[in-house]
């Protein structure tokens, strides 16, 4: 087997994922995660209903035309940051992005994206408070084997 070499510097990239408000509530059947992490829980019918009646609107769907507002946001800021863009997939319910932003911590470019993503959203959906959950998964890339299986999973493990 070929030794890896580890990254110790700056990461390759940051492998970002987030849901759409709603979408994945605590409790669900697909498994969940506490805010702080962890490992996935098991669903929890009683958990997932009192979720529920605590959301402030409806769930968020991104239809085909938001998934490309969403995407090609990224890409233009991705863009204007001076940021590599390695992949991003907008679904209907949740966003990967595989993004080189040196000296930009994940949780930044996380909350940038979602901000942009959210004022371009924003007038096909005239009354819409939330679009996201809140935080998201910020996974640091250090070995090139995990970019490239980051890159392959958002463009083609989707479907």
């Amino acid at each position: 087997m070929a030794e890896r070499t580890f990254n110790t510097g700056e990461p390759l990239a940051y492998f970002i994922t987030w849901t759409a408000y709603g979408t994945w509530l605590p409790g669900d059947e697909r498994g969940w995660q506490r805010r702080d992490g962890g490992h996935r829980l098991p669903p929890n019918e009683l958990l997932k209903k009192m979720a529920e009646s605590d959301m402030q609107e409806a769930a968020f769907c991104l239809s085909q035309a938001d998934r490309e507002i969403v995407q090609q946001t990224i890409a233009r800021h991705c863009e204007i940051r001076g940021w590599k863009l390695h992949a991003v997939n907008a679904r209907s319910n949740h966003i990967h992005v595989v993004v080189t932003a040196p000296s930009y911590k994940p949780e930044t470019v996380r909350d940038q994206f979602k901000a942009w993503c959210t004022r371009h959203l924003k007038p096909n959906h005239l009354g819409r408070i939330r679009f996201w959950t809140e935080g998201a998964s910020c996974r640091w890339i250090n070995l090139e084997d995990d970019l490239e299986a980051a890159i392959c999973y958002t463009k083609d493990a989707q479907d």
